[in-house]
């Protein structure tokens, strides 16, 4: 396939593996984000960001249980689906893969649905596309 022509799902197929609801870091959740899942769990904002965040400085972070999982991530399914965060939503095509492209190989180290053999320059300019068309 010549890489002047690669699309988004060239580069990523999502196995459903849940490898990207565990790890390092964990996922930030915006306001909106913080709304959209306290109505999905019918639970309060504040209810919500004190039993199922950690905070990382003053920016609320998915909570992650004992074996690194997201806490929303059981029985190999993430339970809030519909209205994951934008920071998950996002995955791969992400803005630290513009900053530096082996942030792409390290992801896809542990996600088999990533493809790496593709030139850095190319991975760039599909997730610089994927992002602008995001808006």
């Amino acid at each position: 396939m010549p890489f002047r022509s690669i699309m988004p799902s060239d580069l990523f197929k999502c196995k459903q593996c849940g490898e990207c609801c565990r790890g390092y870091g964990g996922a930030y959740v915006l306001s909106e984000d913080i709304t959209a899942i306290s109505e999905y769990l019918k639970v309060d904002e504040n209810t919500f960001v004190e039993r199922y965040c950690r905070m990382s400085g003053n920016r609320p972070l998915l909570a992650q249980v004992e074996n690194g999982f997201c806490v929303f991530f059981k029985e190999d399914l993430c339970t809030i689906h519909p209205v994951k965060p934008k920071m998950c939503k996002a995955w791969p095509f992400i803005e630290a893969v513009l900053k530096d492209a082996a942030n792409w190989h390290i992801m896809a180290g542990f996600c088999s649905g990533m493809r790496s053999n593709v030139p850095d320059n190319i991975i760039q300019k599909v997730v610089s596309k994927v992002i602008s068309d995001r808006g």
